[in-house]
């Protein structure tokens, strides 16, 4: 088994999910990043998500 440090010692990559000014700042400092562009469902609304969850049930 290898030591937690070790982590720290291996190329970094990135799983950027949200905010694409995140993954930006990480290419320009030259780090593997990909891009999710991933919204909450019915835009955070929690009335809508109740519908959805009911339609989907």
């Amino acid at each position: 088994m290898s030591s937690p440090n070790e982590l720290f010692t291996q190329p970094l990559a990135v799983i950027n999910i949200g905010l694409q000014i995140f993954a930006e700042a990480l290419q320009v400092q030259g780090v593997s990043c990909v891009h999710v562009d991933w919204r909450p469902p019915a835009g955070g609304d929690a009335d809508l998500m109740a519908i959805l969850a009911r339609l989907n049930s």
